[in-house]
């Protein structure tokens, strides 16, 4: 099996649970992943602290994540190599996705390491996953996201399923997190629809 080289996007949606839980997922596959470039947008940082109760830099602590794997990176970096399509990164996640951030991929405008990564991975035809966090939507963001599906971006709303019974918040989150990685290309132990709970 190929390993994944991939890029972390965390914006400052509601729903910091869902890119902290993405991380610690990441943790367990380690054995998959070639390299793991994180950006947190400035936001991201105020709505973790918010959300969670900790410092997200309690996550970039290199004896929690462990292996060396992953490389955290200011917004402002662009000499990160997540900047460039010659690099080579395979697959983007941002989780969660702001309507912001979406409008800017949309948009073309690269105006931090983030979305710039992002436009990188559609320049490069890699794949790009947008996991969204907002409701109602208005036409603009509807609009916003046609455009980057037609762009090849794959739209992933932070909409937990059901079906496997989770009984924990964690849990109703990892029903997000783990169609993500499977989107992503990930080979991930979770339910799915048919199996036995």
């Amino acid at each position: 099996m190929s390993k994944h080289k991939i890029i972390i996007g965390i914006t400052g949606a509601s729903g910091a649970i869902y890119g902290k839980m993405l991380l610690e997922r990441l943790q367990g596959l380690q054995d998959q992943i070639e390299t793991c470039g994180v950006i947190f947008s400035e936001n991201a940082r105020a709505v973790w602290k918010f959300e969670l109760g900790e410092e997200p830099e309690r996550i970039e602590d290199p004896r929690r994540m462990g292996a060396g794997k992953f490389t955290f990176y200011k917004p402002d970096n662009f000499f990160a190599p997540v900047a460039s399509g010659s690099a080579g990164y395979d697959v983007m996640i941002i989780c969660p996705c702001t309507m912001g951030t979406l409008g800017r991929i949309a948009s073309g405008v690269s105006s931090d390491l983030l979305t710039r990564a992002a436009d990188v991975m559609l320049k490069e035809r890699r794949k790009l996953i947008l996991v969204s966090r907002e409701a109602p939507l208005s036409l603009i963001h509807l609009n916003n996201m046609k455009l980057l599906t037609e762009a090849g971006a794959v739209i992933c709303p932070a909409s937990p399923s059901f079906y496997s019974h989770p009984a924990t918040i964690e849990a109703l989150v990892l029903t997000v997190v783990d169609r993500v990685l499977n989107l992503a290309g990930f080979d991930v132990d979770s339910y799915a629809w048919g199996s036995s709970l």
